[in-house]
């Protein structure tokens, strides 16, 4: 190929067809390397058949156009990806009451129409956050696969929880932190009752299990799901400072872990049927 051709090949797709298809996967939340001809063609004003004669007939030329851009196709992640992603480092770092469309929008790089667009609003961008960042999700999974006994499950479940409150972005202690310092906070209300159905819906329902087949005392799921959670909570979101100033009275993660789940049995675990009638 000749240096001339080569020239024209660089701009044959026009510049604006190149605004076109960044809008139109602002728009869509998507990745240009997702966005169809069609959406490209309708953010543009034409139809799909001319969008291809204005492309030269290949979606190779777009894409090398994008990349004289500057925007390299596929490389970068979506608007949802995107905003979820910094809302959780924004809620982790600053607080939730901090989050709002164009602070999200302005840290995400995308426009504040790109959300409502992608989420409909701040309460379903919050709410998908704390899913992602909150152990209910893998609480699921975890009870969802097959289990092993009482006490391997607890075992379990309590590592992931300490996981959990471990990975950044903290946001899972950020919201305790709010909760202890704004209880009746609007924005904390409305994701604790987001929330807190499921978590009763996972761990409650498993709990309410054990209960009803005699391996753990009959009491509230809620109660329940407290008495796991607050001592793990309470101690690893002081454990950062604790660290600092009585390092050589903390235990390690794992004794810590292990010390909780037995406490947690020995308060909850009954006996298999049977073995009190042998030890009397």
């Amino acid at each position: 190929m000749s240096r001339t051709d080569k020239s024209a090949d660089e701009q044959i797709v026009p510049q604006d067809i190149v605004g076109a298809t960044l809008r139109a996967a602002e728009a869509r939340g998507v990745s240009v390397a997702e966005v169809t001809l069609r959406d490209i063609a309708q953010e543009a004003g034409i139809s799909r058949s001319t969008l291809v004669r204005r492309i030269g007939g290949s979606r190779h030329a777009l894409d090398e156009a994008l990349r004289a851009a500057g925007v390299e196709p596929g490389g970068r992640k979506p608007v949802r990806e995107r905003a979820i992603e910094v809302t959780g480092t924004l809620i982790s770092t600053q607080g939730l009451g901090t989050v709002t469309f164009e602070r999200v929008a302005a840290a995400a790089e995308c426009s504040v129409p790109s959300l409502y667009a992608t989420f409909g609003g701040r309460d379903e961008l919050l709410r998908l956050v704390f899913e992602r960042y909150s152990p209910t999700v893998d609480v699921e999974a975890l009870l969802a696969t097959s289990r092993g006994d009482l006490e391997d499950t607890v075992r379990r479940l309590t590592r992931l929880m300490v996981d959990t409150l471990e990975r950044e972005p903290r946001v899972l202690p950020a919201l305790l932190a709010e909760v202890f310092a704004r209880p009746g906070d609007a924005n904390v209300l409305m994701v604790f009752q987001t929330l807190t159905p499921r978590l009763l819906a996972g761990l409650g329902a498993w709990l309410a299990e054990e209960a009803a087949a005699g391996r753990v005392r009959d009491l509230p799921p809620m109660l329940l799901t407290q008495m796991m959670t607050g001592p793990i909570f309470h101690h690893f979101l002081l454990r950062p400072v604790t660290s600092q100033v009585a390092a050589a009275d903390l235990p390690s993660k794992e004794e810590t872990i292990e010390t909780f789940a037995q406490a947690f049995l020995r308060a909850v675990a009954l006996p298999p049927p049977g073995d009190e009638a042998r030890q009397e």
